[in-house]
C-alpha cells in the first residue's frame, strides 16, 4: 500500500524512525528461510548397460548426429524442420513465457516507485461570497515488502526453475521431431524400395505369363499353367496401391514435420541401401542424465516445486511492508518548489493472517502433494531413460543380425528363381514350381526393405535415448 499525503507538511522523522527503519531494512536483507533445501532424489544408475559390447570404446551423439546417415535430403530435411516445424515454434514461445513469468515474480522483491501530480480546484460559498482555490500536490511514493520469511524469494525461484524447465522441454521437443523426421524419411526410403520390389516382380510375372500363353498357343502349356501365373501376377498388382497409399501418407507426415504443405515435399530419390549406418556406443549408465533433456525438464520443476513449498510455509508468518512519499503541496503554482511547501510521510505496516479459513494449509498441503508426485514423475523419468537406451540396445544389436540373416534369404531365393526358371524353360519342371520359387523371392525382397527399416529405425531411437547430443550445462 503506497500513503500519500496532501495536507500541511509534516514534522522531520526523528534519528530514531531512521534507525527503526535501518533495522527494518537489515531485517529484510537478511532474511530467514523456511523451505527444505532441495536435494535431488536418489537413484542408482546400473553398473553397466546389459545390452551394450563392454570393449566398446563411448561414442555419444553429436548435436548433429543425422548427419552420420549420409543422406543430403535427410540433412535438409532436418534443417527444415529446426526452422519451420511448428512443435518447436511453439516451445520457444513456452519458453518466452516462462521467461516472462519468472521476471513478474521477480519484481516483488524490489520496490516499487511511482510519480504523480495532482491539481485540483475548489469552490466554497460563504457569507461574504464565494471563493474559489487551487491546490497542486506533485508526489514521488515508494513501496517495499520486506521479505522477512523468504517468501518472494521462494516464489522466484520457483518460476526461475519453471523457466529451466521450460527451456529442457524445448530440447525435448527438438529432440523428438528430429528423430521423427529420420524415422518418417526412412519409413518413405523403405516404401518407395518395397514399391520398386513389387513393381519389379509384376513385371516378371507378366514376362513369365505372356510366355505362358505363347506356349499354350503352340500346345506345350495348358489352361491351368497360364491360369495360376495370371492369379499370381493379379495378386502382385493388388499389392501395389496399398503401398502407394502408405508412401503418400508417409511424405504427407514428413511435410507436417518440416513445416510444409502436403504438396510441396516430394521424395522422388533415394533407397535404403545408400544409407549409411553409423556407429553409437554409450558411454557410463551414470553419465546418461547429464544428457537426457526429459530428465533434466523433471528435475528442473521438481526444484519448483521445493520452492513452492518453501512459499507456502512462509505465507503462515507476518509480512512487513514499508512506505514512503515525498514532494510538495501549495495553493500557488509558481511557488511549488519552496522548501516550505515540502511533504514527508513514512509507514510500515505489519500484517499476521490469523484465520483464513483452511487457505494457507490447503496450500500448504497443495505444494506438498505437488512435490510428491513430481518427485514420482522424476524418479519414473530416470528409470525411463536407461529403459529407453536398453531397449534401443537390444532393438539396434538383433536388427543388425535380422537384416543380415534376411540378406541371405533373399540370396538364396534369388538363385533359386533363377535356376527354377532355367528348367522350366528346359521344360523339366512343371509352372507351379516356378510359382513358388517367384513367390519366396518377392516375399523375401519385400522382408528385407521392412528389416533394413527397422534396423534404422533402431538406430535412431538409440540417438534419441542417448540424447542426441544434448549436454546440460
Amino acid at each position: 500500500m503506497t500513503a500519500r499525503t496532501t495536507g500541511s507538511p509534516t514534522n522531520t522523522p526523528s534519528p530514531g524512525r531512521h534507525r527503526w527503519l535501518a533495522a527494518c531494512c537489515v531485517a529484510g536483507l537478511s532474511a530467514c528461510n523456511l523451505g527444505p533445501g532441495y536435494q535431488r532424489p536418489d537413484v542408482p544408475p546400473p553398473a553397466a548397460w546389459t545390452g551394450a559390447d563392454a570393449q566398446a570404446a563411448a561414442a555419444w551423439p553429436s548435436a548433429d548426429w543425422w548427419k552420420g546417415f549420409g543422406s543430403p535430403q535427410l540433412d535438409a530435411f532436418m534443417a527444415q524442420s529446426r526452422q519451420a516445424n511448428d512443435d518447436i515454434a511453439a516451445a520457444i514461445a513456452r519458453v518466452r513465457q516462462a521467461d516472462a513469468q519468472a521476471r513478474i515474480a521477480g519484481a516483488a522483491l524490489l520496490p516499487t516507485l511511482d510519480a504523480s501530480f495532482d491539481a485540483s480546484q475548489t469552490r466554497t460559498q460563504g457569507s461574504s461570497g464565494s471563493h474559489t482555490g487551487a491546490t497542486f500536490s506533485p508526489l514521488l511514493s515508494a513501496s517495499y515488502a520486506l521479505d522477512f520469511w523468504g517468501k518472494n524469494r521462494a516464489t522466484r525461484d520457483a518460476a526461475v526453475a519453471a523457466a529451466n524447465a521450460s527451456r529442457y522441454d524445448r530440447a525435448t521437443v527438438e529432440l523428438t521431431v528430429m528423430s521423427s523426421v529420420a524415422g518418417t524419411y526412412f519409413q518413405t526410403l523403405s516404401l518407395r524400395d518395397r514399391l520398386d520390389v513389387a513393381q519389379k516382380n509384376l513385371d516378371a510375372a507378366q514376362t513369365i505369363l505372356n510366355g505362358l500363353k505363347l506356349q499354350q498357343q503352340a500346345g506345350t502349356a495348358n489352361a491351368l499353367d497360364v491360369a495360376q501365373q495370371a492369379t499370381t501376377v493379379a495378386t502382385l498388382y493388388a499389392a501395389i496401391p496399398p503401398l502407394k497409399q502408405q508412401l503418400r501418407q508417409s511424405v504427407d507426415a514428413l511435410a507436417i514435420l518440416v513445416g510444409a504443405t502436403p504438396e510441396s515435399v516430394e521424395v522422388n530419390s533415394g533407397t535404403l541401401d545408400g544409407v549409411a549406418q553409423p556407429q553409437v556406443a554409450p558411454g557410463l549408465p551414470s553419465e546418461l542424465l547429464a544428457r537426457r533433456p526429459d530428465v533434466a525438464e523433471a528435475e528442473a520443476q521438481l526444484i519448483s516445486a521445493n520452492a513452492d513449498m518453501a512459499a507456502a510455509r512462509a505465507a503462515f508468518f507476518p509480512s512487513i511492508v514499508l512506505t514512503a512519499s515525498g514532494g510538495y503541496a501549495s495553493d500557488q503554482l509558481a511557488g511549488l518548489l519552496n522548501p516550505s511547501n515540502a511533504i514527508f510521510s513514512v509507514a510500515a505496516g505489519i500484517t499476521q493472517p490469523i484465520f483464513e479459513g483452511g487457505l494457507l494449509q490447503g496450500q500448504s498441503e497443495l505444494a506438498k502433494g505437488r512435490y510428491a508426485e513430481l518427485a514420482a514423475d522424476y524418479h519414473k523419468a530416470v528409470i525411463s531413460a536407461f529403459g529407453n537406451v536398453e531397449d534401443a540396445l537390444v532393438a539396434v544389436q538383433q536388427t543388425a543380425e535380422q537384416e543380415q540373416r534376411q540378406q541371405e534369404a533373399v540370396n538364396t531365393a534369388q538363385r533359386a528363381y533363377e535356376i527354377a526358371q532355367a528348367q522350366m524353360h528346359a521344360g523339366t519342371i512343371n509352372v507351379l514350381t516356378l510359382l513358388n520359387t517367384e513367390s519366396a523371392l518377392f516375399t523375401a525382397q519385400d522382408a528385407l526393405a521392412q528389416v533394413k527399416f527397422s534396423h534404422l529405425q533402431a538406430l535412431v531411437n538409440l540417438f534419441s535415448a542417448l540424447g542426441g547430443g544434448w549436454q546440460q550445462a
